[in-house]
């Protein structure tokens, strides 16, 4: 007659803020292009305004309407307890 094993798996609760003493970043990639993208970026910005400010430009150079945005923000990680 055989065994059974029953394992029983705890979870950790975590739960994440922004970091209120780190300003998130902001950049965009133009992804225009019929052959290929553009792939005219941004640089990092600290602000959304300058990221609309670098893309209004760029549209008005290139009559490109397409652009990938990423968003960076620090966070911290506020440990809950073993459940």
């Amino acid at each position: 007659m055989g065994t059974t094993t029953r394992y029983r798996f705890r979870e950790y609760h975590v739960t994440t803020a922004p970091d209120p003493t780190a300003l998130p970043t902001y950049q965009a990639v133009c992804i225009t292009g019929d052959e290929h993208d553009c792939a005219a970026t941004s640089g990092t910005t600290h602000t959304p305004e300058e990221l609309t400010r670098w893309i209004a430009e760029h549209c008005a150079q290139t009559d490109h309407t397409s652009y990938e945005q990423t968003t960076h923000t620090i966070l911290r990680a506020e440990p809950g307890n073993w459940q």
